[in-house]
């Protein structure tokens, strides 16, 4: 076996393998060439090389999110480590594990003018749930800071930064450890696994008449099938799933801006509930949260091992447990009381689907009838990756089969990684892998395809409208040039080109005819990836999507 010579970074690999971190994306570099050597010469880690450091983290975030292990990424010194903080922040807010371990200079020599020398400690105390800054010896002090930042990343669920400091020779080697670290093991810390006082929420429970239950990003199969079941039946419960929630009942809403965006102030009165219980991570749909912020429940119970966030200025309660513990422990013990609350919204949401459809059959092609074939001709037990912007909101009006689980950046909702995401949850994940794009998202990460790693079965389907639509469906939208250049960002690029460099199978389409074409082609060719990139009109697009909600009625 063959050693950095540094024991400081002996001992961050030692702990790292002692800890289970053995997912390990390094970034080529100078200053953190002792961690190089020791991670990709030891065949207990799987190292993975990114050069894009920002596409580095991104790509560790999609093997976390799937893997629900820490992933490690590792950076020279100076702005590399910069780069990582679109992904820290993202990693922060969806609750995944990331390790970032950065190379530094020794503190003398910060500030005195040498190059890619910055101030790295703390550079994330914002977004992050620990800060180790070592010394530039190995010493237990540091060994017990180590160990503390992983912990901390596994129970807490977020982003740590390990900042070790080398001195120069970088690249000499040893054949035998001049270390024993120090290895802690803390005892796992889970929310309470009963609710306190449990008799007043059971009697605030069943004396609703109308309660409503939102699911952000779940997990799939986190809620059992009886408490699924319960919820289908209790005529007092309507439950609005959003398309990252993973949880599948016919009974449910799973497209909630079709069902509330027709509404006036007398439906929003009839909908508003008295008991409102939220789980899983953040909320795509706006008018669901204008709708609640305004039409505020009694009592807002949110339901998380870690956190809740007061998205509605409502919130009453926390529930530090996993959702369906508490479930399981609450619904036995209420009742089914009389209520037309689910009747009434399942009749107007039932209707709200026959007109979708109608409208889905006699719209020209565009984004949205665009989203409607290429999510019908989703694989079944595939997983989807969405990027944001207006590829999610097209995602959430469509159903998706069950046997599908979605993902999407959601915590910061930025289109700076979702790429490269996809690609890191393709690795992560044995199931095949689409990636669902706008134009603007792709090409703003194109740098994600320099990547040895993709599997052959991963697919992209881009949908390229010559620009940022979701620009053309918000407010203020007007057709000048100040809109084109600075907002929704014009272009003629494609992914040609990119597809050509990268040695990916390309497929175009530019119609309904070429669109079922080219999709049977994308999935019936597995000996290299494939990108499909469909051309939408950009124009056409927000007029067909805002007529939509209007013919919902």
């Amino acid at each position: 076996m063959i050693y950095p010579k540094i024991p400081l970074a002996q001992s961050i690999i030692e702990i790292c393998l002692a800890k289970g971190i053995t997912n390990i994306i390094i970034s080529p570099g100078s200053r953190n060439a002792p961690l190089t050597i020791g991670f990709a010469q030891n065949d207990n880690f799987k190292c993975y090389s990114i050069a894009d450091e920002r596409c580095a983290a991104f790509f560790a975030l999609g093997i976390a999110q799937q893997t629900k292990q820490p992933t490690a990424i590792i950076c020279t010194s100076g702005s590399a480590l910069l780069n990582y903080y679109p992904a820290v922040a993202e990693a922060f807010y969806s609750q995944i594990p990331l390790i970032v371990i950065s190379a530094d200079r020794p503190q003398n020599k910060i500030d005195i003018g040498d190059g890619q020398t910055i101030r790295q400690q703390n550079v994330y105390e914002n977004h992050s749930v620990f800060n180790a800054n070592l010394t530039e010896e190995a010493s237990v002090e540091n060994d017990l800071k180590i160990n503390k930042a992983i912990e901390t990343a596994i129970l807490q669920k977020g982003p740590v930064h390990i900042n070790a400091p080398f001195e120069e020779p970088l690249y000499e080697t040893v054949d035998t450890l001049s270390v024993a670290p120090k290895i802690t093991h803390s005892e796992e810390i889970i929310g309470t696994k009963i609710i306190e006082n449990a008799d007043e929420f059971v009697s605030i429970w069943n004396s609703a008449k109308r309660k409503l239950v939102l699911v952000g990003v779940n997990e799939a199969n986190a809620i059992d099938a009886e408490i699924v079941e319960h919820f289908a039946k209790d005529p007092s419960i309507v439950v609005l799933t959003e398309t990252t929630s993973n949880l599948h009942h016919p009974d449910f809403i799973n497209s909630i801006d079709t069902l509330i965006t027709p509404f006036e102030d007398v439906d929003f009165k009839d909908f508003q509930p008295e008991i409102l219980v939220t789980f899983g991570g953040m909320i795509v749909s706006k008018r669901i949260k204008a709708f609640l912020r305004k039409y505020k429940p009694q009592n807002h119970w949110h339901i998380d091992t870690l956190r809740a966030y007061d998205t509605f200025n409502a919130l009453t309660e926390h529930f530090v447990m996993e959702p369906n513990d508490f479930f399981k422990e609450l619904l036995p013990k209420t009742i089914i009381v009389e209520s037309d609350y689910s009747a009434k919204i399942s009749a107007i949401y039932h209707l709200r689907e026959i007109r979708k459809q109608e409208y889905l059959d006699k719209i020209s092609f565009s984004d949205f009838k665009v989203f409607e074939k290429v999510i019908e001709s989703l694989p079944v037990n595939s997983q989807l990756q969405i990027s944001n912007s207006s590829a999610i909101r097209y995602a959430q009006l469509i159903d998706i089969h069950p046997s599908i689980e979605v993902f999407c950046n959601r915590g910061t909702s930025g289109i700076d990684g979702s790429t490269s995401t996809a690609i890191g949850a393709s690795v992560g994940n044995q199931k095949q892998t689409v990636f669902i794009t706008g134009d603007i998202s792709f090409l703003y990460d194109s740098n994600a395809l320099w990547n040895s790693y993709i599997p052959k079965n991963f697919k992209i389907i881009l949908i390229n409208n010559g620009g940022g639509g979701i620009f053309r469906i918000l407010p203020g939208h007007e057709e000048k040039p100040v809109f084109n250049t600075y907002f929704e960002t014009s272009h003629h690029l494609t992914a040609e080109h990119l597809a050509k460099m990268y040695k990916i199978d390309y497929f175009t389409a530019s119609d309904l005819d070429t669109l079922e074409l080219a999709i049977s082609d994308l999935y019936t060719n597995n000996e290299m990836p494939g990108i499909l990139e469909i051309f939408t009109p950009t124009i056409e697009n927000d007029a067909i999507l805002k007529q939509y909600f209007k013919e919902l009625i």
